[in-house]
């Protein structure tokens, strides 16, 4: 008996037929949704961006045969061909952006959430690495299913280079975005992704998917972004409410408490030299911030 798969759409698509088969089977893969001289010009610079990372330092879930770099939207200009693509932002738009009934006073008010990029990544997989566990990027909210009756994350695959079953193409397993938290994924549910450079494979948070395992003579190329709920962070951004210098004077737990901080599931990480880590450490001696919070904190 064969596994399910993902569905194929073109590029002419709608939406509302990509986002009805979302909902289906946890994701969709969408062929050359991006133009030649996007493809071109973000290949150009993540060649750059990997070639000053390193490996990851384990191969459990980062992977010790693979690079990835973030920042991607200060690294390439090109991010906008993809992150503002018509039928991918109308899609994330339609899945995130569900009305909410709020009563203020006697008065009912409908609040359509607003979206934001949560993540960026390039992801260079090569030879010998090994499959990633399985998991949900949704995780990193700690989202519980089913009790939540929403998504937060629809994020987007986008194939560099092509993606076979051989060379790591993303592991997914359809229609897991309905199971619970108590049901466990198993490697031999999952299916490859296969697809050509400039194609994406459109999923949210809830799916099961992984990095698939490199067995072929070259690397397999990907960049991922997604766009969550913008209501998932904080009320009032303290990162540019308070002062660097400010901040420094204050004892740690108050620094990690106003958001200087990133747990172990990742939320709130920086990319510093092809690694994530905690934003704590532009907090210590000598350290400089990165160029977009110095000058939000000068100007502060």
């Amino acid at each position: 008996m064969s596994k399910p798969t993902l569905t194929t759409l073109p590029n002419t698509t709608s939406a509302g037929e990509a986002i009805d088969i979302i909902f289906r089977d946890g994701g969709v893969i969408i062929e050359n949704l991006i133009d030649e001289q996007t493809l071109a010009g973000l290949q150009a610079d993540l060649e750059v961006a990997f070639a000053e990372t390193p490996y990851g330092e384990d191969d459990d879930f980062v992977g010790s045969r693979t690079r990835r770099t973030g920042a991607l939207f200060a690294r390439s200009r090109h991010m906008l061909g993809l992150a503002l693509n018509p039928l991918y932002l109308e899609i994330a738009r339609g899945i995130l952006q569900a009305p909410v009934d709020i009563w203020i006073g006697q008065t009912r008010h409908t609040i359509i959430p607003d979206i934001q990029v949560g993540v960026t990544q390039g992801i260079q997989i090569y030879p010998g690495q090994g499959s990633q566990p399985l998991h949900r990027d949704d995780m990193v909210f700690l989202w519980r299913h089913p009790e939540y009756k929403r998504e937060g994350r629809v994020q987007v695959m986008l194939a560099v280079s092509d993606f076979t079953e051989e060379n790591g193409g993303t592991l997914v397993i359809p229609g897991s975005h309905r199971w619970d938290d108590e049901r466990m994924p198993r490697d031999e549910e999952a299916v490859a992704t296969a697809m050509t450079a400039g194609s994406v494979m459109i999923f949210i948070g809830s799916t099961y998917h992984g990095g698939g395992m490199n067995h072929s003579d070259g690397p397999r190329t990907g960049l991922t972004m997604a766009y969550d709920l913008a209501n998932l962070r904080q009320e009032e951004n303290q990162y540019l409410s308070v002062p660097l210098d400010t901040l420094r004077e204050m004892p740690e737990e108050m620094q990690r408490l106003l958001g200087w901080d990133s747990g172990k599931n990742y939320m709130g990480y920086i990319q510093r030299d092809g690694k994530m880590i905690n934003p704590q450490v532009l907090l210590q001696p000598g350290e400089q911030p990165t160029a977009a919070v110095g000058l939000a904190m000068r100007t502060a």
